[in-house]
């Protein structure tokens, strides 16, 4: 690894880290001049996580306000903009808070948690009780403030309002609101069984901070969701949307091809861009096509060290991903099918709600429910644009190799807490397959899939298909606890599918999975059979102390399965 390169940004959110530190930044500043012409008071920018949106807004800061260093943007697309910097760079008083860490198990801790956010904010200003302009009772208000003394609410509910005010008194300048991650105590109140007291409280403070606030400019506000103004936004007039099927601002938040290609040569492991692009491209933002940023820098970091790393998901680590999961938990069969089509790559066709509550997501309508959580998936990057929406519609598909995954091991886990919760089933299936009751075996796992989601007999390459099945025997085979199971175990020649020993009864299994292409089940077999002879699978379980061994062909079609069986 060249030492000499400049370290990749890695979880960094302050624009000033770049230059200062010397990351490597991928220049984002055109950002700030494209939303001057586009802006209204109140701008909203719904992204998914770990697409930029804290260092874009920590660039904003940077630039707007009052003793801004011009020389962090030395060199950047927003200098070429000379009449633009010299009219609005260092010229704002700035608020500048993330709401990314406000929450509680109850409403009183969260309550708690935002009002010594507003504190710590407050406390920036603190040179304002020096300050000849302001009236000693608004210098005692910002004390309180300061103080965190918001022991009637209504001080917190005016609190933003207040601080603008008194900073636009001490520098005759209207101010800047840049919120972070806005929507974040309200997906964490929705959680911990709090969201309407919390929403009463987001309502009060933003709208009169945005709405009825003579002392601001413009604010600015980024979250993943989009949400319904008369549930916090009421009555706000100039308020601008930009959401994921907006062009306007689009390539700011993501990495472009041209902006990848350009990283990867730097470090020296541009013959990695294809797998880059499958593994964390084909997000659509209005008419531009962007990666995951995050998932771009981390991997990059990876290749520094070894230019044959494989590609990991990140993104996928960094959240529960529970919304995949309670979709799969509402499914219809309609839904069931529409999975299917998902991940062979195929498309849906769907009507997407722009403004959500969370309350919509409880539902007792099955037909709504699915249909606003169509539309998170959609709004927190689980899915993407496949064309432009037409009359409302959009057509869905998934982004990437990465998010692909995630749905797969969502599947899978879904699909073995559903089997094993069937105990007697289950059980019965466990207990066919380790004394090679063949016809049992085939008919509970056939069964099993009939009731679950499948992969089609798509374009999608049949490894890809052959991963989904083998994943789906083997979790059934590891819930047991108590047998050992091993995936691609290195055995004979070559490498087993799936390799189970039962020691206390010096039992073991050999499971080879086939997909069968157009239902060519026989053929799938005898290749299965033949590959557990050819590369002499069952050596490992013999040098284990295994004296009874079954050997297992696996073919599978779309719901249906096969199974061809030795015993040795």
């Amino acid at each position: 690894m060249d030492e000499r390169k400049k370290a990749l940004p890695v979880g960094i959110e302050f624009f000033r880290d770049f230059k200062l530190k010397d990351y490597y930044y991928v220049d984002k500043t055109a950002f700030i001049a494209e939303f001057l012409r586009t802006k209204g008071a109140v701008n909203l920018f719904t992204r998914p996580r770990r697409f930029g949106k804290s260092l874009n807004m920590d660039m904003f800061r940077s630039f707007f306000e009052i003793g801004a260093d011009a020389s962090l943007f030395d060199g950047l697309d927003i200098c070429r903009e000379t009449e633009l910097c010299e009219r609005h760079m260092g010229k704002y008083p700035v608020i500048s808070l993330s709401l990314k860490d406000v929450e509680g198990g109850d409403f009183e801790t969260a309550y708690d948690s935002l009002g010594m956010l507003v504190s710590e904010t407050a406390t920036r200003f603190a040179f304002l009780r020096e300050s000849e302009k302001l009236q000693e009772e608004d210098k005692m208000k910002l004390s309180r403030l300061i103080a965190g003394d918001f022991e009637k609410p209504a001080f917190l509910h005016g609190s933003l309002k207040l601080l603008s005010r008194l900073l636009c008194d001490h520098y005759g300048r209207r101010v800047v609101i840049l919120i972070d991650e806005y929507d974040v105590p309200l997906d964490k109140a929705y959680k911990d069984g709090y969201y309407t007291q919390m929403v009463k409280l987001m309502r009060l403070i933003l709208s009169q901070a945005l709405k009825t606030n003579e002392n601001l400019d413009f604010a600015v506000l980024t979250g993943c969701l989009r949400i319904a103004r008369e549930s916090i936004f009421t009555g706000l007039n100039n308020f601008n949307v930009f959401s994921v099927s907006d062009s306007d601002c689009a390539e700011y938040f993501g990495f472009t091809d041209s902006e990848v290609k350009e990283m990867l040569q730097y470090y020296g492991v541009e013959e990695r861009f294809p797998d880059m692009k499958d593994w964390y491209d084909g997000y659509h933002f209005g008419n531009a096509n962007v990666y995951c940023p995050w998932d771009v820098i981390v991997q990059c970091r990876k290749l520094r060290k070894s230019k044959d790393a494989p590609m990991e998901s990140h993104w996928e680590n960094s959240s529960s991903n529970s919304i995949i999961r309670d979709i799969l938990e509402n499914a219809t069969e309609v839904t069931k099918m529409e999975i299917e089509a998902l991940i062979s790559g195929e498309t849906v066709e769907k009507e997407i709600i722009p403004e959500l509550t969370y309350t919509d997501l409880d539902n007792k309508n099955v037909t709504i429910r699915q249909t606003y959580l169509w539309s998170v998936l959609y709004a927190t990057g689980y899915l993407t644009d496949a064309g432009k929406p037409e009359g409302g519609r959009h057509r869905l598909m998934i982004p990437n190799k990465e998010i692909h995954r995630i749905y797969e091991n969502k599947i899978r886990t879904w699909f073995e807490d559903q089997v094993t919760g069937d105990t007697k089933r289950w059980e019965c299936f466990c207990k066919a397959v380790k004394t090679g009751d063949v016809e049992t075996v085939q008919e509970l796992f056939g069964a099993f899939l009939s009731e679950s989601i499948s992969i089609r007999d798509t374009a999608v390459r049949k490894e890809k298909k052959e991963n989904f099945f083998h994943g789906i025997f083997l979790g059934l085979l590891q819930a047991e606890g108590s047998w050992v199971v091993k995936s691609n175990a290195e055995s004979g020649t070559g490498y087993s599918d799936i390799l189970l020993m039962v020691p206390q009864e010096k039992t073991g299994c050999i499971i080879e999975v086939k997909y069968a292409e157009n239902g060519a089940f026989d053929a799938a077999l005898r290749e299965a059979m033949e590959q557990i002879e050819t590369h002499e699978y069952t050596e490992l379980l013999r040098r284990e102390g295994m004296e009874t061994i079954h050997k297992y062909g696996l073919a599978c079609y779309r719901k249906t399965c096969r199974l061809a069986y030795e015993k040795e």
